[in-house]
């Protein structure tokens, strides 16, 4: 079975700093630990795959060999052969020569043997925007990608119709020559196949013996419900091709969620203010709340102070990955009347006026308020 991305297993993006890593890798260790999952073998499975993971993404030289590579670069049963061909263990030489290669061009990994393998195509990210209904209930998008794509001429080949590409005389189909001086043997990319090991003598007229053309392609992806910024989808094979028929890479479609003009999104639950009359945060009554699915009535309390937050439970958003539901918590902000009548505000004037004496009875927040200062200044006086 394949192995998943180290970085899809971690949920962190590739260019993830250290530290999100470890906190992920943190997360993830606590929740599938086997001492706090006794028996559970996908638990157990999921923490190997986590601790994995973060081993390789934490070792600067690893990961950036899973970076290029993918897991072949990392793969510690791949690459075997001796330096320059031949069986048996890598050698002092073997190891000179892949840091050499690197160093002077030498493209692409060497499999067994030492014979060049061609170099898989680049992966792709597309940046999507999504409104947060959207994203939260999920929908279906058109994607429109600029990328090389496998020439339909010569079937991704780099070759005419009829012909094929031929092993390289100069290197024999290594994609490598050597240079030695006295102990040591530094490889580079042979000048002649540019490190393909294969030479190309009667290029395709559309691709040039690239195998490649640019093309703009468009796909159609799901996205699931519940997805937020920061979350991707892998499309597996859809991103460039890779050279002269080798294998494609993958496109990743990474997730934006633009700002709502009423809601405010954290993790699961949604946050919004509601604001309310000064009459009915005094007298009580039903108000109605927005949510994504409609509007739902919400009762105030009698008394009810501004920035009280009420719960509205699963009204909030369903996860992409453990399915909970989220709740929606509703602030509500008491507004102050604006463009008063001359009769309005005698009436305002006659309440103020009706709680001459009774202060603390009526407004016990500003009574305490006032006592604290007063307080606070006779203290600094005495």
């Amino acid at each position: 079975m394949s192995k998943r991305d180290y970085y899809e297993v971690l949920g962190v993006g590739r260019d993830a700093s250290e530290r999100d890593i470890k906190k992920a890798y943190k997360r993830l260790a606590m929740k599938y630990h086997p001492d706090r999952n006794p028996g559970d073998t996908a638990a157990e499975e999921n923490f190997k795959e986590a601790k994995e993971a973060y081993e390789i993404l934490t070792d600067g030289q690893k990961r950036a060999a899973y970076d290029q590579f993918g897991h072949a670069g990392v793969d510690p049963n791949r690459g075997g052969g001796g330096f320059g061909g031949g069986g048996g263990a890598g050698g002092f030489e073997d190891i000179f020569g892949d840091v050499f290669g690197d160093m002077f061009g030498g493209g692409g990994r060497r499999g067994g043997g030492g014979r060049q393998q061609q170099r898989g195509g680049a992966d792709l990210r597309y940046n999507l925007e999504l409104s947060l209904e959207e994203a939260v209930k999920g929908c279906k998008k058109e994607l429109k990608i600029p990328s090389l794509s496998s020439c339909d001429s010569c079937d991704g080949s780099g070759a005419k119709k009829g012909s094929s590409a031929q092993t390289c005389g100069t290197c024999h189909g290594q994609g490598q020559v050597q240079m030695r001086q006295g102990f040591f043997a530094v490889a580079q990319a042979c000048p002649t196949c540019n490190g393909r090991g294969k030479v190309i003598k009667d290029p395709c007229n559309k691709c040039h013996g690239e195998g490649r053309v640019e093309k703009t392609k468009t796909l159609s992806v799901n996205i699931p419900a519940g997805v937020d910024t920061g979350d991707r989808v892998r499309l597996a094979g859809e991103g460039e091709a890779g050279q002269m028929g080798a294998p494609a890479g993958d496109l990743y479609v990474q997730m934006h969620v633009k700002d709502h003009p009423i809601f405010e999104r954290d993790g699961n639950n949604l946050y919004c203010e509601v604001p309310i009359s000064f009459s009915s945060a005094a007298l009580g009554g039903e108000i109605e709340v927005p949510t994504l699915d409609g509007r739902v009535s919400l009762k105030i309390p009698a008394e009810t102070q501004t920035g009280r937050m009420f719960r509205l439970r699963g009204k909030g958003v369903k996860s992409v990955r453990s399915h909970a539901v989220g709740d929606l918590i509703c602030k509500v902000i008491i507004e102050t009347p604006v463009n008063l009548t001359g009769r309005q505000k005698e009436l305002l004037q006659e309440l103020e006026a009706s709680f001459e004496g009774t202060s603390k009875q009526h407004r016990p927040k500003a009574e305490g308020f006032f006592d604290g200062v007063k307080k606070f200044f006779d203290d600094l006086t005495s």
